[in-house]
């Protein structure tokens, strides 16, 4: 079963940018689509963005679409999603999955977008 690391959340203000990473554990993570998540308090989780086994179909939730880039590495089982123009609605926890999603999850990574 493949589990998912969060990392490179932080606190950035308007404007600004941050790169998050995800780290993949498990032999099958070639094979699947991986997706970028996000839960802003008091709000349900959501898609940000998905990418494809190989990387080539991906998708973009609309308010993203133009300012976040996702990408992954096969060989080094990871996932990363730009984030470029961050706006103060970005503010969440960040979840990497499988798309569609597993039941377990990894612990997030915080980005917070404040003056």
């Amino acid at each position: 079963q493949v589990q998912f690391v969060e990392s490179g959340g932080g606190l950035v203000q308007p404007g600004g940018s941050l790169r998050l990473s995800c780290a993949a554990s498990g032999s099958t993570f070639r094979l699947i689509a991986m997706g970028w998540y996000r839960q802003a308090p008091g709000k349900q989780r959501e898609l940000v963005a998905s990418i494809s086994s190989g990387g080539s179909i991906k998708y973009y939730t609309e308010f993203v679409k133009g300012r976040f880039t996702i990408s992954r590495d096969n060989t080094k089982n990871s996932v990363l999603l730009q984030m470029n123009s961050l706006e103060v609605e970005d503010t969440a926890v960040y979840y990497c999955n499988r798309r569609p999603s597993y039941d377990h999850w990894g612990q997030g990574t915080q980005v917070t977008v404040s003056s």
